[in-house]
């Protein structure tokens, strides 16, 4: 009897790795024991015994997802190195420190914590080209492994490796130079409920750093529950209250960070990427005196680099799309308004932990506080709003709002831009506003809002986020 076939190709992964609702497809146990199977089968590329690291973050689903994976791949006669609560960016790394020939992070980022997730690290610490997921969804869906099944002493084995949180720490503190210490500034690190609430404490504290730790109290249901990246207030608070040199706000996973001067002002992501940027320019340390930054980015980052002589070059949304481009051209930096930050001089992915000591770092050689630091990168006023939407229809289909977008957009036309996109990991459609007076740009981007809210919104489910800080854009 013919096998009914499967759905079309391309409906497990998103644009960062596989995502949903825990226990709900594509995320049960079975779906993901398939997808463990098919990465073994894939990263099995030479001889002798394979070995592929498992880390996560703390949600409750972390359990059940992180047992399905390691079944699927000791199926396919395949080791696993269990590493435990970690950030994406240690596994990145442990891939390559272990010798392993993959790397797998449970996690869905800044998602509440029934939302769970799945994304693959090749041996060199990179996240997966299209092209291999898309071999490995064609394998879980086209059943062609289901024979594939090793026996006896060619079956894969589990370890827990013990010292991985160890290894990890001693890494981000080696992206500092030797002898420089953070030794007695203040620092609030709010590490979300989630995977750097081990971490994070210690590494700011070895070196030095005077450290009041808030979010680091996970029960497997409170990641990025009104906390983290997602939610700064109780940080803003805690900076203000304890007399604080900086916060930092980790999300979920701690591949990047958002952060709080000292006067409680959550400071723009793109102000960050300016300081770091003009630093490693002065230290003769940025490669091709080039930023890498994406479409969001606002053009007042760009008008300040090139003041200062740094080139600005622009990518898709997403740090996967900044890698693909610092790669291929030579370049050692680059980020994303959202918080994502890639010192490819240190590790291969954004992480939100090397870029927390890197802006320490700025702030203690130049003795500058970081509002200080924020401000020499001036920015246009900028307005994001995103509506949450029942269906993703074509928007070149709904013609009320294309009437507005053509309208607005030859309004904007030389003095800012308008950006509207959906959304890569939620049903929602952002909508990015940037001109020159603050007023005109919020009336465009609810007006637009306003018209998708009617068309295809969720009607009293709609909500609207209009504080950059508080959405995820990398992960989009």
């Amino acid at each position: 009897m013919k096998r009914a076939k499967g759905p079309p190709i391309r409906k497990l992964f998103g644009t960062d790795g596989v995502r949903g609702v825990a226990n709900v497809e594509p995320i049960t146990s079975e779906i993901v024991l398939k997808l463990g199977r098919a990465a073994a089968y894939i990263f099995k590329t030479r001889p002798g015994r394979h070995r592929i690291v498992i880390g996560k973050d703390t949600r409750l689903s972390g359990y059940m997802i992180e047992s399905a994976l390691t079944a699927g791949i000791c199926s396919m006669g395949v080791d696993v190195l269990l590493v435990g609560p970690l950030p994406t960016p240690a596994i990145a790394f442990l891939a390559r420190s272990l010798r392993a020939d993959a790397g797998v992070m449970i996690s869905a980022s800044h998602n509440p914590y029934e939302d769970n997730g799945i994304k693959f690290f090749s041996k060199e610490g990179l996240k997966l080209p299209d092209e291999f997921e898309r071999q490995i969804e064609d394998l879980v869906i086209s059943h062609r492994i289901d024979a594939l099944r090793p026996t006896a002493s060619e079956i894969g084995k589990a370890f827990r490796i013990d010292d991985a949180e160890g290894r990890y720490i001693e890494f981000v503190k080696q992206s500092l130079p030797k002898r420089f210490d953070l030794e007695g500034m203040p620092v609030v690190v709010d590490c979300a409920h989630g995977a750097a609430y081990k971490v994070a404490p210690h590494i700011y504290r070895e070196l030095g750093a005077r450290v009041t730790v808030i979010g680091d109290k996970p029960d497997g249901t409170n990641i990025n529950r009104d906390c983290g990246a997602m939610h700064p207030r109780m940080l803003q608070d805690c900076v203000k209250g304890e007399g604080a040199a900086l916060g930092v706000a980790h999300d979920g996973d701690a591949d990047r960070a958002v952060f709080v001067a000292e006067d409680g002002q959550v400071v723009d992501g793109d102000q960050i990427l300016g300081a770091l940027a003009m630093d490693l320019k002065e230290r003769d340390r940025l490669a091709r005196k080039t930023l890498v930054t994406t479409i969001m980015s606002n053009m007042g980052l760009e008008q300040t680099m090139a003041r200062q002589g740094i080139k600005l070059v622009r990518t898709a949304v997403g740090d996967r799309y900044i890698l693909e481009r610092m790669l291929q051209e030579d370049y050692n930096f680059g980020g994303e308004q959202s918080g994502h930050v890639i010192f490819l001089d240190h590790n291969t992915t954004g992480d939100g932990l090397i870029s927390a000591l890197q802006l320490m770092g700025v702030m203690r050689r130049t003795g500058k506080r970081l509002s200080e630091l924020a401000a020499y990168t001036r920015l246009l006023p900028q307005v994001l709003v995103n509506v949450r939407v029942r269906e993703q229809k074509n928007l070149e289909d709904i013609a009320p709002f294309q009437r507005a977008l053509r309208a607005r957009q030859s309004a904007l036309s030389g003095v800012g831009r308008l950006l509207v996109r959906y959304s890569g990991t939620e049903p929602v459609v952002r909508i990015m506003v940037e001109g020159e007076e603050q007023a005109m740009v919020e009336s465009i981007a609810h007006e637009l809002a306003d018209i998708l809210r009617k068309e295809i919104g969720l009607g009293d489910m709609t909500h609207e986020i209009t504080d950059v800080f508080k959405d995820d854009m990398g992960k989009a």
